[in-house]
């Protein structure tokens, strides 16, 4: 079997975790994938993965070589854009994801910035509140908001968003100002479940933390029906800041408690290429990097 062939399989396998993503990913049926792994296994006279019937693990072998076929893959693919001279004119299909409001007020701008500068380039934009598995589903660049775990995956941190309290003058009028986490037992709470799953608000000043446990009058899945609530005056609730950024700016909220917020959230843009990314990815992250890294509802860092 093509040397080629095996590492692109060897890759995909390493990078989906798993056989089965790899077949997918490669639309190749799963024993022609074990297949490929087997004889380079064979040819290299070394283990590069473990395998159970439940996971897949690289060995150490299996890492150093994988990294050494992903700058060999990624010479390639150089080499055929510039004889191509796909350098010069981007094309092709590029899938990003982002949490649905981000994704709506702020990345939205930059992808159709984007497609603009690009003609060639198609965009498809998944814009949902959880993690996408990003090599298991296909995905090319990914904005995150928190605190990342430990992977594969490129990041690049372009700034941070905070977790803040906000009402309307209207409500706080009739129901007077907290001035204390305490006092948010006394008013009518609008808990957004995408911002804070959980049943409190944890509190931070100068060290000290304090947990507010929430008796909320009205629990949404849905940060942007939280934003409505508070904007008719219901009540009082916690969202992201860029979430809230134009309210506030135009004096339709008010932020609450602004010595209590907790540390502020990093927003990164994450990619799976490293710096071997496609041309059209590279055109979209360098382009988004910057344009979140200047935008107003975004604190630099």
């Amino acid at each position: 079997m093509d040397r080629l062939h095996q590492i692109q399989v060897f890759v995909a396998v390493v990078d989906a975790n798993g056989f089965a993503g790899a077949a997918r990913k490669l639309n190749l049926s799963p024993p022609a994938v074990t297949r490929a792994i087997n004889e380079l296994e064979a040819s290299l006279g070394a283990r590069l993965l473990t395998r159970t019937t439940r996971v897949v693990r690289v060995t150490e072998a299996g890492e150093r070589y994988a990294q050494d076929c992903r700058r060999i893959l990624a010479d390639l693919s150089e080499a055929d854009e510039s004889v191509t001279g796909l350098h010069g004119a981007p094309r092709g299909l590029i899938t990003l994801t982002a949490p649905v409001l981000f994704g709506s007020l702020v990345v939205t701008p930059i992808v159709t910035e984007y497609l603009s500068l690009n003609p060639q380039v198609q965009a498809n934009c998944w814009f949902l509140d959880r993690v996408v598995n990003m090599m298991e589903e296909g995905v090319d660049v990914a904005v995150r908001i928190g605190e990342l775990p430990d992977s594969s995956l490129q990041a690049i941190r372009v700034g941070s968003v905070r977790r803040v309290i906000v009402a309307s003058p209207d409500y706080l009028k009739r129901h007077g100002r907290p001035q204390q986490p305490q006092d948010l037992a006394d008013h009518a709470l609008i808990a957004a479940m995408g911002v804070t799953p959980t049943p409190e608000w944890k509190m931070h000043r100068d060290g000290e933390t304090q947990s507010v446990k929430l008796q909320a009058r009205l629990s949404t899945s849905s940060n942007e029906a939280a934003l409505q609530a508070v904007r008719s005056g219901f009540g009082i609730t916690r969202l992201l800041s860029y979430q809230v950024a134009t309210d506030l700016a135009e004096g339709r909220l008010e932020r609450l408690l602004v010595d209590w917020e907790p540390p502020a959230l990093p927003v990164h843009v994450l990619h799976r290429e490293g710096r071997y990314a496609s041309q059209k990815s590279r055109g979209f992250i360098d382009l988004a990097v910057s344009r979140l890294r200047a935008h107003p509802a975004i604190h630099a860092e």
